[in-house]
This record gives C-alpha cells, structure tokens and sequence, in this order.
C-alpha cells in the first residue's frame, strides 16, 4: 500500500521545507499538517513537545504515509530521537520518521573555513542544545555558537518581515550572535520560518559570512534518502497532489500560509489529540 510524504510543523514554518520538496520532487504526494492551535512549541516542556509531536506523526500515519518529515526545529530537537527509538518500534518498524537537524549538521563542517559556526534558532532549539551536539559528532573540532530569536518568529507569521522592526531584531539577534564569538564564518538559520526573512539577514549579516539555509539541504537530503533506500521509496505514491491541513483556522492557515510556501493553497481542518 503506498501513500503520501508526510510533512510535520508546528505552525507555518516547514511550508518552506514542503516548497522545496514540491521543486525537487514534484512528482510525489504529500500531506502537511500545522498544529497551529498549539503553536508554537519553542517554549513549551520537552514532554509536552514530544506528546504533541507523537500526535501529529500518528496522524500522518493514519493517512498512510511511511514517511514523516518533522520540518520543524523545535519537533525535531524535542522529539525525533523518542519517536524513532521508542515509538516506531512498537507502532510499525517499516515505517520511518526524520528531521531537519541531522541534514544541515552534515553538511556544515565543510562550509566552514574558521571552523567557528553560529546558530540563529528559536529558544528551543537553542536550549535543546541538539545543533552543537549533532555537528560536533560529525565535526568535533567545530565551535558552535547558538543565539536564541525569540520575536522571530512572530514576526514572520505576521507578516511583518518587511517592517522596520523585523530589521531591528534580526540586526539585534546577529549583533548579539557576533559578539560571542568574532571567528563565525558561517551562520545557519536554524529555523524553518527564516528563509522568508532572508533579505533582512543578508542586510546584517557580514558579507565574509556564509549563510546557509535549511530547506535546500534538507529537500536535497531527502532526496538522496530516498535513493538509498528503494524499499521506502517504493511505499511513496507518485500522483504530484498535495493536501493541507491544520489543527486551526483553515482561513488564516490559507491566508497566512502563502507567506511560507510562496503561492496560494486550500487547507482542511484536521482535531488532533
């Protein structure tokens, strides 16, 4: 029995991550969900993220994907590692589940010149502490910063990424980024909702710095995953559709939603937990 790519975010942000799947995968299928009622998760115990978490990818489950991506930093800090040694064993050892820290720690250590990497990330993600772990297991003579940007992401599901007050904190967050550690030749943004706000951090961002981006690597690791094991890929239906859905207003999710996926779509309702 095949079935769509599941795609995880608890809000808006991991659209950025299913557009660039749609770019370089088109031809599969693929269902989102936004737990947008209980968003955002950056604040919220690690319990409670990975519970909520859990809920979703059963969700995408019960849809029939073998496949689940958590496009969310946050999930995937919190909650990857319990789902995929705990839960999945016990509910379906074919089917898989994967996240978006893993892929860009791969591939930052040979961005790097200085060996000195800063992280822009929701609070979260920064106390979860998961890119300094992942990347220094990979890459262990890397010095990590991390510079939490808690108006961020607001900011973005506003709209508000071009008023004058994202620029402040952006600037405020790099500045603040910076002042740790003058050696950072490379920044990740380290949260799915920064790629519509990627004019505002090259504005700030020293031009010596590399900025790289979440989505890219992580469509591109997909890919790569997907080659490597046929025995998934052949559990993925192929028919190019797209379904939507959200645990709030479909209207706002809709309306909102454009911001990060870069075009209009239709969203279902979907109760969750």
């Amino acid at each position: 029995m095949k079935g769509p790519i599941g795609v995880f975010d608890s809000g808006f942000g991991g659209l950025t991550i299913l557009r660039e799947f749609l770019e370089t995968m088109p031809e599969y299928d693929y269902v989102y969900i936004g737990d947008n009622a209980r968003a955002p998760y950056g604040n919220r115990s690690f319990e409670m993220i990975y519970s909520y978490t859990l809920e979703s990818v059963m969700s995408l489950f019960e849809m029939g994907s073998p496949l689940v991506i958590l496009a969310c930093n946050t999930a995937s800090a919190r909650a990857l590692r319990n789902i995929q040694q705990i839960d999945l064993p016990k509910i379906d050892g074919m089917k898989r589940v994967l996240g978006v820290i893993r892929p860009t720690a791969e591939i930052i250590g040979s961005i790097t010149k200085t060996r000195h990497v800063g992280i822009l990330a929701t609070a979260g993600t920064v106390m979860s502490n998961s890119y300094p772990v992942e990347i220094n297991k990979i890459f262990p003579d890397v010095a990590v910063t991390q510079q939490s940007c808690p108006i961020l992401v607001p900011l973005a599901e506003n709209d508000e990424i071009d008023n004058p007050g994202c620029d402040y904190f952006v600037k405020k967050y790099i500045d603040e980024l910076m002042s740790k550690d003058a050696l950072i030749d490379t920044v990740l943004l380290g949260c799915t909702h920064y790629p519509v706000m990627i004019e505002s951090f090259k504005r700030f961002i020293p031009k010596h710095i590399q900025i790289v981006q979440q989505d890219s690597i992580v469509a591109a690791s997909l890919k790569d995953y997907l080659s490597r094991h046929k025995e998934i890929d052949k559990k993925c239906s192929k028919n190019s559709t797209v379904r939507y859905f959200t645990t709030d207003s479909i209207d706002n999710f809709s309306s909102r939603g454009r911001i990060f996926l870069g075009k209009e779509f239709s969203a279902e309702k979907i109760i969750i937990g």
